[in-house]
């Protein structure tokens, strides 16, 4: 019985490490500023800086952006994610006025989400990692808090 026991428990704890390594290992995680001569937004204007934190918590991922708009307001946001296609609530002001995303890991190097506001979709965004670890991009489609449709490319690099 006690073999057994035994077994079990060194079955649980390896499936936990794996999980976590796998997590610490995601393209995704790091520390990703925004590079805004190589960004796009429109109708705009870009953010004038912004960082962007991702750190691996287990299974979940946690998100964190702080940074400037192009109008002078500072951005500050975050949420945690499992990419498991459930949402999961924004803490802060995002841009877009999203309350709750959902993501969804397509790849090892390829996401998508989708922002909400009151349960309704507003927006989705397609993320890819480039293939030496990099360079992160962004496309966000959807409306803005004000109601305008957004087509925005973000470029993100590692640093």
């Amino acid at each position: 019985m006690k073999r057994v026991l035994t077994f079990v428990a060194m079955a649980v704890l390896a499936v936990a490490v794996a999980a976590t390594v796998r997590a610490q290992s995601s393209p995704i995680v790091g520390t990703w500023k925004l590079n805004v001569t190589k960004s796009k937004y429109d109708p705009g204007p870009v953010p004038k800086s912004l960082t962007r934190t991702v750190v691996a918590d287990g299974d979940s991922f946690k998100y964190t952006f702080e940074g400037v708009s192009g109008d002078g307001k500072p951005i500050s946001y975050g949420f945690t994610t499992k990419f498991d296609g459930k949402d999961n609530p924004i803490s802060g002001s995002i841009p877009s006025g999203a309350d709750t995303i959902n993501g969804k890991r397509l790849s090892a190097d390829h996401y998508e989400a989708t922002l909400k506001k009151g349960g309704k979709a507003i927006g989705s965004s397609k993320v890819s990692v480039s293939k030496d670890g990099k360079v992160t991009t962004v496309v966000t489609e959807g409306t803005t808090a004000t109601g305008a449709k957004e087509h925005d490319v973000q470029v993100y690099d590692k640093q």
